[in-house]
């Protein structure tokens, strides 16, 4: 289900070196442990990965890192590219994976996977979800074979056999399930103690529906809102315009104390969705939104995570224009709705502003077809107060509103600031 370039996607690996001579020269021993650059678009991370095809080449994909979902996902062009015949049962299609996936010159195996998960009704076929500059993803099931260190700060993937990172920082005992590599992270918020899955490939954090009314009618003082904006804009479902956002206080995860952590309320389906794959009762997630500051480590072997500190900053995820988002298969980008600011609509509404259904063409006239999600997200950010030119479609026409960028969830004053100002 964790900044972004404005810019196309573009990851850099060393190349492979060439071959040698069989008969003069051993063949180099391949990596036990490798570091590769990554990009972090809406909070996710994606490096790039060499697969194996059935003339004996290798095509380069782009892989997402996804700690928080057992199932492999791959784009109709994978599936076309290695061979493999894509199976449906009316609302599923699934796929035999490869064998093995490269990153950085090391071989990482998906034997324990017989099965992907694919999605050909999408336009976009070497995307395996709409907005996601990703063809293939590694789930928990395959990282749990493995260390895995993931820099946000530095946008940088480090994975190897267990036992060949040395980890840093502060560290925490965590369920691990065994069959499928799923973590949870004990965590305490207003002083009880819960469960909350580590989610490395959610671009947000969710707390049970339950848990975020209680906390929301005990605090009136946080900021709420409804309507998924910024990084909370996961994927462009119809219920993302009713979603509610808060941000708790403070929030203890294994050896972290988090303030202002960005959450979602998350319906009793869901949780059920959660727990299920575990048998652990658990109130949600935290997703890398919360962990941009950090380099993550995770010692399957050991069933311990690392939180290693990298830098200081609040990254500004919901300074933004107001406009709740999905992306379609064609690469355009579908407006939902529009999020309240103060009470009132954030962004012009109606004939002479937007509309749901209406199409985002552009921002500042830059055309925003065929980006990503968190491409999208980077150009329609700002600091408050900012104005922002959008492009809108409505019915075959094209017109232009100006929108301001908005602090949603503003971080409520400080004591210190009140006392002042009384």
């Amino acid at each position: 289900m964790r900044f972004c370039a404005a810019a196309g996607i573009l990851l850099l690996l060393s190349s492979p070196g060439r071959a040698q001579d069989k008969d003069k020269h051993a063949s180099p021993a391949e990596p036990r442990v490798v570091t590769v650059p990554a990009v972090v678009d809406h909070n996710r991370v994606i490096v790039e990965a060499d697969i194996a095809l059935p003339n004996g080449s290798t095509q380069r994909v782009h892989a997402w890192i996804d700690s928080g979902n057992p199932r492999l996902y791959m784009s109709s062009r994978v599936v076309k590219l290695i061979g493999s015949g894509i199976s449906c049962d009316g609302q599923e299609c699934a796929a035999q994976p490869p064998h093995e996936i490269t990153i950085g010159g090391m071989k990482i195996s998906l034997a324990p996977i017989n099965e992907a998960w694919v999605y050909p009704h999408y336009g976009r076929e070497a995307m395996i979800a709409r907005g996601l500059p990703a063809e293939i993803s590694i789930p928990s099931t395959i990282l749990r074979n493995y260390d895995v260190l993931i820099d946000f700060p530095g946008h940088k993937l480090t994975i190897g056999e267990p036992g060949t990172i040395h980890f840093l920082g502060m560290s925490s005992k965590v369920q691990i399930t065994p069959e499928n590599g799923l973590i949870q992270v004990p965590a305490q918020i207003e002083n009880k103690k819960y469960n909350l899955a580590l989610d490395l490939g959610s671009c947000i954090s969710f707390l049970s529906q339950e848990l975020f009314d209680k906390l929301a009618a005990a605090h009136a003082d946080w900021q709420h809102m409804t309507g998924a904006v910024g990084s909370a804009n996961m994927w462009g479902l119809d219920d993302e315009t009713k979603w509610r956002v808060t941000r708790v206080d403070r929030m203890q995860y294994g050896p972290l104390f988090l303030t202002d952590v960005a959450v979602v309320a998350l319906p009793a389906t869901f949780i059920d969705f959660l727990e299920k794959p575990t048998g652990i009762s658990n109130v949600g997630l935290l997703g890398s939104q919360a962990l941009q500051n950090y380099r993550v480590g995770i010692d399957y072997a050991h069933s311990t995570v690392y939180f290693d500190i990298g830098r200081l900053y609040n990254f500004p995820d919901f300074d933004v224009i107001g406009v709740i988002l999905r992306p379609e298969d064609d690469g355009r980008f579908k407006i939902l709705g529009v999020a309240d600011f103060d009470g009132k609509p954030s962004v012009p509404q109606g004939p002479e502003g937007v509309q749901p259904g209406d199409h985002l063409i552009a921002v500042d006239d830059i055309p925003v077809q065929g980006v990503t999600m968190g491409q999208v997200w980077s150009m329609l950010g700002g600091t408050p107060g900012q104005t922002r030119k959008l492009t809108i479609e409505h019915d075959g026409k094209q017109f232009v509103v100006a929108a301001i960028v908005r602090h949603f969830l503003a971080e409520p004053p400080d004591d210190s600031d009140t006392k002042k100002k009384k």
